[in-house]
């Protein structure tokens, strides 16, 4: 049974930080590229960024120079560094992992910067 499990989630202070993990069971996690993805409250999901399979990561301009992803294939994890953190990066942030045709969803991990 193919599971991905997000946590890392919860409330910060803006200019705080956090670190999602995205643990993966029942593929061959090496093989996947993985995407991390957030929807805010009222709002669409859309992409954060993504890591491919050698490691080669990239996220979105609006979070450029404060959020890292990388990987550790040997722990089947997927992290997620968010630092600079701002009231508009409250979401839940999922994980998504695909290969081909396959692909699978995490249930999310809710995140909150607030004062």
């Amino acid at each position: 049974q193919v599971q991905l499990v997000e946590s890392g989630g919860g409330w910060v202070q803006p200019g705080g930080s956090l670190r999602l993990f995205c643990a993966a069971s029942g593929i061959t996690f090496s093989s996947y590229f993985i995407n991390w993805v957030r929807q805010a409250p009222g709002k669409e999901r859309e992409l954060v960024g993504g890591i491919s399979s050698s490691g080669w990561a990239n996220v979105v301009e609006s979070v450029k120079g404060r959020f890292t992803i990388s990987r550790d294939n040997a722990k089947n994890t997927v992290y997620l560094q968010m630092n600079s953190l701002k009231p508009e990066d409250t979401a839940v942030y999922y994980c998504h992992a695909s290969v081909g045709s396959a692909t699978f969803w995490g249930q999310g991990t809710q995140v909150i910067v607030s004062s």
